[in-house]
């Protein structure tokens, strides 16, 4: 089964915590601290894999996750890092944030591997935290958290040219004629339900990649059908061949279907229709003429070239295929790769600050901290700004959280290097 589009959750992986522990060495009666670092925690990686062409895998797993890093251990031991998750996707997939659907990543031209969520950073360990005033730190710090993340993933289809038309007009026929790709070709509408690529040789290194865009109908651009999973396909594409059955084997009018396709590419993208265009004119081997030329009043409605072909038979084709290359030559010959929109840096979480928090008895409790220490020093808490300034502090970065976990009360004592506060809420 084709699939194009998947949603998942991604996560990577949480930085290890510092350690506590203290130099306990035989002869050495005072050992300082000894707490290693702790490990970083894993990226998530997307990475192009030329095997893959559709998504269908990740209707099967919708969450990832990357390894989180180890504590850090005794002796200044480094904790280990995380393993990064590289996700495999086929060439083309461009991944969106799910809630603004802005660009995140594209995988495509030379994008091959992207880290997308870095791992959080691992914490220090007390070692880092000695002090002349405080030789003996029992605390460390805490490993920075992982980013995580919904994610819509789009398949969009790299081709130099795009075959658009409605359903059994011949766009698979013709394919198949002209390149290395097999496509079901039956007579029924709606055939192709997934798009297919194939390369067109035309010798002496000369050729390009076509690619068939499911039929479409009136109304895709409003997502009718399986209208926005086709017309996603066309987006790269550098020129748009209009197949048409010009022989209108079944009643329809070949010019009003390219009027009815050209309405569609607009109101879904209208960048759309200033992609050069070629009509194909389908099924010339089946017309009979008995009045107007179907041809020639495709050239009268449209001022782009048209091309009277027959896709079973071959004729005409060569010079439809020549025409399509000599106007590829004289474009940007690299891959429509769509620009990043989201800021992924948002999604940064701050590194806690170490600390510790201490029942010293009941209605008494001791906090202390490196950055803790260094904020009162340059803070005049006898100012209503400054003392708001050192609420918000201890608010922010948990202090005042961890206080209430161990259970202090209104009215009990907080001491911080010599000062006393009391709780209020």
């Amino acid at each position: 089964m084709f699939s194009d589009s998947a949603k998942i959750f991604i996560k990577s992986g949480k930085g290890g915590d510092g350690h506590v522990s203290f130099r306990r060495e035989l002869y050495v009666p005072s050992g300082g601290p000894d707490g290693g670092d702790g490990g970083r925690g894993g990226d998530i990686i997307f990475q192009v894999d030329k095997g893959l062409n559709t998504l269908t895998d990740f209707r099967h797993v919708r969450k990832y996750a990357a390894g989180n890093g180890e504590e850090g251990g005794k002796r200044r031991c480094h904790g280990k890092d995380g393993n990064d998750l590289v996700i495999k996707v086929p060439e083309g997939t461009v991944i969106k944030d799910f809630e603004t659907g802005k660009v995140i990543a594209d995988m495509s031209g030379s994008h091959q591997r992207e880290i997308i969520l870095k791992g959080g950073r691992g914490g220090n360990g007390n070692m880092h935290y000695a002090t002349s005033t405080m030789q003996v730190p029992k605390y460390a710090q805490p490993g920075q958290e992982g980013q995580e993340l919904w994610v819509l993933l789009e398949l969009k289809v790299i081709a130099d040219v795009g075959l658009v038309g409605f359903p059994n007009v011949g766009k698979s026929t013709l394919l198949s004629r002209v390149s290395n790709a097999r496509p079901k070709v039956a007579n029924y509408h709606f055939t192709t339900l997934n798009p297919h690529l194939g390369v067109v040789d035309l010798g002496d290194g000369q050729g390009f990649v076509m690619a068939d865009i499911p039929g479409l109908i009136e109304g895709a651009a409003e997502g009718v059908g399986l209208g926005h999973a086709f017309l996603r396909h066309i987006e790269r594409t550098k020129l748009l061949v209009h197949v048409v059955d010009a022989a209108s084997t079944e009643g329809r009018d070949p010019v009003e279907d390219i009027r009815a396709i050209n309405r569609e590419l607009e109101k879904y993208d209208p960048a759309l229709l200033t992609r050069p265009q070629v009509i194909a004119a389908n099924k010339i081997d089946a017309i009979y003429l008995d009045g107007e030329d179907p041809v020639q009043k495709l050239r009268e409605a449209f001022d782009v070239p048209v091309f009277p072909i027959s896709a079973v038979s071959g004729q005409g084709v060569r010079e439809l295929l020549y025409h399509v290359y000599g106007m590829l030559r004289n474009m940007d010959q690299e891959p429509t790769v769509f620009e990043p929109e989201f800021d992924l840096s948002q999604l940064s979480s701050g590194i806690q600050l170490p600390f510790e928090v201490e029942k010293m008895e009941e209605g008494l409790y001791r906090v202390e901290g490196p950055r803790i220490e260094k904020m009162l020093g340059y803070t005049n808490i006898d100012s209503e700004k400054g003392f708001e300034f050192f609420q918000n502090f201890l608010k922010k970065n948990g202090i005042l959280e961890e206080l209430e976990k161990a259970g202090i009360q209104e009215g009990d004592t907080v001491k911080m290097y010599g000062l006393e506060f009391d709780y209020y809420k």
